[in-house]
């Protein structure tokens, strides 16, 4: 079953930050899909809660250099 979380994310200025963001999560066992919007700030991921939890996906996001708020 997949669940879906738009996250605020900040420190995102281009559209090479939204891949960074994408590429990361995307290669995280259970990331269905994601979304990334430096405009708006927000990340959209649909994930596999069995596969994959909220807190790693947020550490991802971290380590690549964005804040989670």
């Amino acid at each position: 079953m997949a669940n879906e979380v738009t996250l605020t994310v900040t420190g995102m200025k281009c559209g090479g930050c939204e891949n960074t963001v994408k590429t990361k999560l995307q290669g995280l066992d259970g990331v269905l899909s994601v979304a990334a919007s430096h405009k708006d700030n927000t990340v959209t991921i649909q994930y596999d809660a069995a596969r994959a939890d909220l807190d790693g996906i947020k550490q991802i996001i971290a380590d690549a250099g964005y804040t989670v708020e």
